[in-house]
């Protein structure tokens, strides 16, 4: 497996989605005390990574401890816990 490392540059040029998406992924599974590789597996096994992806306006005006509660929610039941 070939790891690439992201340059300033790459980061920077990045939409403001999928900054916050990485930032939230990796704040993710240090919550659940888990690898970033695994918890993307399962929310790509569940159909879940583009609806997470979508949900950015909502999730970075909130806590994230607000947008954790809705992923738990969308891994539990497939529904927005709001």
């Amino acid at each position: 497996m070939t790891r690439a490392i992201l340059c300033i540059f790459e980061v920077s040029d990045m939409p403001e989605e999928m900054k916050f998406f990485m930032y939230l992924l990796e704040f993710y599974a240090a919550h659940k005390n888990r690898k970033t590789g695994e918890v993307l597996a399962e929310w790509e096994s569940k159909g879940l990574t583009k609806k997470i992806y979508d949900n950015y306006w909502v999730y970075h005006t909130e806590a994230i401890e607000n947008a954790f509660a809705d992923i738990d929610s969308l891994l539990d039941t497939g529904k927005h816990a709001w």
